[in-house]
């Protein structure tokens, strides 16, 4: 079999797409540290069975494939998550990024701000509340003097919201609704 891929190809594949799986690693494991070394891992593996490497089969899927595998086998070996939360959120922190990708975190800040600014009151107050002060929809439900069915409900509408207005930055084939 010819080599599919050879070095100039293979920086170029790098240079496209090494963000675009950060970002669709972190969807898991909700860590920028690990999630780039995830993707980093998944571009060595790669390179080392690049002369296996069917040409007629996508590059781009393989490298997606590996991410989410390896992405899934960090947090089976971490046990750092809370399944309600990866299956009910889908949406990254910010606080860990890189000094390297600060333009592409203050303009998704903005966006998140934007978004978030744009929710119904009520809706935006259970929002910060849960997002900002990490409190439990019980705490939360407590503060505000409203049913804990509330509280699930605003944060649906706000989560919803967020997907839709944010759907540019999630990874492609991902629900926006």
């Amino acid at each position: 079999m010819p080599n599919a891929l050879d070095k100039t190809e293979f920086e170029r594949l790098f240079k496209n797409e090494f963000k675009g799986l950060v970002l669709f690693s972190i969807q898991y494991v909700k860590d920028y540290e690990a999630a780039r070394e995830i993707v980093q891992e998944a571009f060595i593996g790669l390179w080392d069975k690049r002369s296996q490497i069917d040409p007629a089969r996508q590059v781009k899927s393989y490298l997606s494939t590996t991410v989410r595998n390896r992405s899934l086998n960090y947090l089976r070996d971490n046990r750092k998550f809370d399944t309600r939360l990866l299956t009910q959120e889908n949406l990254f922190p910010l606080a860990s990024y890189e000094q390297t990708d600060n333009l592409v975190v203050k303009e998704l800040q903005d966006k998140i701000h934007e978004a978030v600014s744009e929710l119904p009151e009520r809706c935006r107050e259970v929002f910060l509340l849960s997002r900002n002060e990490h409190l439990k929809y019980q705490a939360i439900a407590d503060k505000l003097q409203i049913s804990v069915k509330t509280v699930e409900t605003q944060m649906s509408k706000a989560l919803q919201h967020l997907r839709i207005r944010l759907k540019d930055y999630l990874p492609s084939g991902y629900p926006s609704t």
